[in-house]
């Protein structure tokens, strides 16, 4: 619904401008008064859609092997990823952690019919439940095993994990996983894209990262 809707605003915005370059060449005010009304009254519709299904949304907790689909304008919902493990330790070859590695293992699939996808611009971090922001300890990473980036394209019968890191805090609670992916012009439409997950105020879905197996340390 939400794509419809944006396009159905452009599609109304392209037409109300044609008609408003007719209500000055004829000076024809009431053209101009009705052109300028019905836009005045799309555009709050609108913006009550879109506040208010961002309102009433909720956060998600997903499990393990529990997909997330990533969407955004377009109407290609193919690509999914899924925490498939979770592990910690205090040293990763010659890191060690302030706090305690995370390795969060990641699954990246698509159930596309045929299209070669790809994730883009993937942003992964951490959020626990004082809203505190982790951001990936590339460093750490480079102590893992050579691993696929996030943007590698596949088909609909492939599937990769990939390993990522995260140096949380030994008190840390609820640590959560986020991962949003897109270029920028893709998270300027999706914040007024009506039920997207990246719309404004609206409430995110989560990987859960909190249950792990422990390591003394990785090599």
């Amino acid at each position: 619904m939400g794509v419809l809707l944006m396009l159905m605003t452009i599609g109304s915005l392209i037409a109300a401008g044609v008609l408003l370059i007719i209500a000055f060449a004829t000076r024809k005010a009431w053209l101009k008064k009705f052109v300028l009304g019905s836009v005045a009254v799309w555009f709050g519709f609108y913006a009550v859609m879109l506040f208010g299904m961002s309102l009433t949304s909720e956060e998600k907790d997903l499990g393990r092997n529990e997909p997330k689909e990533f969407c955004g304008f377009y109407l290609d919902c193919h690509m999914h990823t899924a925490v498939t493990g979770v592990r910690t330790a205090k040293t990763l070859g010659d890191k060690t952690a302030n706090g305690e590695f995370y390795i969060v293992k990641v699954k990246i699939f698509s159930d596309a019919k045929q299209a070669k996808l790809g994730l883009i611009t993937v942003d992964a971090h951490v959020v626990d439940d004082a809203k505190q922001t982790y951001t990936r300890d590339i460093e750490a990473e480079g102590q893992l095993p050579p691993q696929p980036p996030f943007d590698q394209r596949i088909t609909p019968e492939e599937s990769f994990e990939k390993e990522i890191v995260f140096d949380l805090p030994m008190d840390v609670r609820t640590p959560r996983l986020d991962i949003r992916e897109g270029y920028g012009i893709d998270h300027v439409i999706e914040a007024v894209l009506i039920g997207d997950e990246d719309s404004i105020l609206h409430k995110r879905t989560y990987f859960k990262i909190s249950e792990q197996n422990t390591f003394a340390g990785v090599k």
